[in-house]
């Protein structure tokens, strides 16, 4: 179709505006949670559950995007999806229970889950074949951006306001993303003649993903096998899965059509943008937990950090989209990005008590180099060889595994924290023994300074102890996260593999995959 040089201005600002926010609020709340608890009179047991919702409903819809874009009409999806994201921010900012925030958040999850596909495709429509290796770099830029992003403007906006703008703050964005949509993206007709609704499919997704959605995020703080709920959950997520599998490959109409997986392509690469949202969504995780936990970094601080890796991507994706075009394999830069992925993670575990913001400059910027090597060529490898009908559920499968890695991706690194943190624990206070020159000469430092600062009546030898005990602690998480860091590396590294079993399709363009996805979410 043809778009004047303004629309797709107008169209790359608005889905690519519309994908960040998003994906910003996957992470925002996150700053925010204390504040919440205490405003809502919530535990911290119950308000994480605003966290839980959204990332249950966003994972639910993801999948079925190309089916309900197909049957709805995908700018009226695309539009549906804005209000009902906005219109759910409005009364998250306004809820006054902490169940009617959750209530509302797993509304806007269930409204943001549908942008990220249906943006994609739109924006991919609006430009030529030549061009659309471009488009994908701005898009991937979204994507990397929004997680990033989510935690610095959270923290300025709790800084200095109160916790409902983190959602109040959508809506002027909203109104204006639904009158530009509205504006200049062009409308399609869905089939006269209704495709079938797969309800069983949809109940039986719905109850997988869900159940297994919340065991990865609630598994870690209700101690896994020890709570019947994770168990009775479990379950759910296992039968579900299972019974979701036969039924879709039994239907002629599937919610979500698996036979595509027979594709090797599709089939190896999802397991690789899997680990690449393990990667993204874990760096992020770690990330601000050793700032601000170890090194005493603010929120803002913390997120200004990360911005130089994040403008980094903004430089080198054109480059790599632009390369592809020309016909560069996007398996050369798929390989090159894990492995200076990995080594940002080597270069992290690096860090010690001492070091200033300027050591985390080099490893962010391979980190940020590394995303951009890895967003749009994984697209192109995944959806390379399929048939233009197959392309949206290719997608949409494709970005549900990026969500379920960083689920995954989460919840193993809480797990593993938590292990290596009792391990190092153990070994710090195994070397802390009576008679020891050091700790008889750091006691005597800090009675001394002590005794200079409290009443003559206070117990200067059990504050010596608490600081030591303190001390010990800070050690010992610096020693996991930095741990923590290696083993992201090590699990890209086990998986590399995979990569090799990936081919380039005969008599396939380069970036055919991105021409294909201008039909993303239309009707099939």
């Amino acid at each position: 179709m043809s778009v004047t040089r303004i629309a797709k201005i107008v169209i790359a600002i608005t889905t690519i505006s519309a994908a960040i926010m998003e994906l910003i609020d996957v992470s925002i709340v996150n700053v925010a949670l204390n504040q919440m608890a205490g405003t809502l009179g919530a535990s911290i047991e119950d308000i994480s559950w605003v966290i839980t919702s959204y990332a249950i409903a966003n994972v639910i819809i993801i999948p079925m995007t190309g089916f309900l874009a197909g049957y709805f009409g995908r700018k009226t999806y695309y539009m549906g999806s804005i209000v009902v994201f906005t219109l759910a921010s409005v009364m998250c900012g306004q809820s006054t229970s902490i169940w009617m925030l959750v209530f509302w958040r797993f509304v806007q999850g269930l409204g943001g889950g549908g942008l990220l596909s249906t943006s994609q495709s739109i924006l991919f429509d609006a430009f030529p074949v030549k061009q659309r290796g471009l488009a994908g770099a701005l898009f991937g830029m979204g994507v990397v951006l929004g997680p990033t992003l989510g935690p610095t403007v959270g923290g300025l906006i709790i800084d200095n306001y109160a916790w409902p703008l983190i959602f109040n703050v959508n809506v002027p964005f909203g109104i204006i993303a639904t009158y530009l949509s509205y504006r200049f993206i062009e409308s399609d007709t869905p089939k006269a003649e209704k495709p079938h609704i797969d309800w069983v499919g949809i109940f039986l997704l719905a109850a997988g993903i869900g159940a297994l959605q919340y065991v990865l995020e609630r598994g870690e703080s209700e101690d896994w096998l020890e709570s019947s709920k994770i168990v009775w959950s479990g379950l759910v997520a296992l039968i579900g899965l299972i019974s979701f599998i036969f039924w879709e490959l039994k239907q002629k109409h599937p919610v979500v059509n698996l036979r595509i997986l027979k594709d090797t392509n599709l089939a190896f690469t999802t397991i690789l943008t899997f680990i690449v949202g393990f990667a993204l969504f874990t760096s992020v995780f770690v990330f601000p937990l050793l700032l601000q936990r170890i090194l005493g970094y603010t929120a803002l601080a913390t997120g200004i950090t990360l911005l130089p890796g994040s403008l980094l991507s903004l430089v080198v994706m054109p480059i790599v989209g632009k390369r592809l075009q020309a016909g560069t394999s996007p398996r050369f830069f798929v390989a090159f990005g894990f492995a200076i992925f990995m080594l940002f993670g080597i270069l992290m575990s690096r860090a010690d008590i001492n070091v200033s913001s300027a050591f985390f400059a080099i490893p962010l910027l391979i980190r940020g180099a590394g995303l951009a090597m890895l967003m749009v060529p994984l697209t192109t490898l995944a959806v390379q060889g399929l048939e233009p009908k197959d392309m949206p559920q290719g997608i949409a499968l494709n970005n549900m595994m990026r969500q379920l890695g960083g689920s995954f991706g989460i919840a193993i690194i809480n797990n593993y924290v938590a292990q290596r943190y009792v391990i190092h624990r153990t070994d710090l206070v195994a070397n802390i023994y009576q008679g020891s020159a050091q700790l008889y000469e750091r006691m005597s430092v800090l009675t001394q300074g002590l005794q200079a600062k409290l009443p003559v009546t206070a117990n200067v030898q059990n504050q010596v102890m608490q600081i030591l005990d303190l001390t010990v602690m800070k050690q010992a998480y610096l020693r996991t996260y930095l741990d923590a860091f290696l083993f992201s590396s090590a699990v890209i590294l086990a998986v590399f593999p995979i990569l090799f079993f990936t081919r380039k399709k005969k008599n396939s363009q380069p970036l055919n995959p991105a021409e294909a996805e201008e039909i993303a979410g239309a009707s099939h």
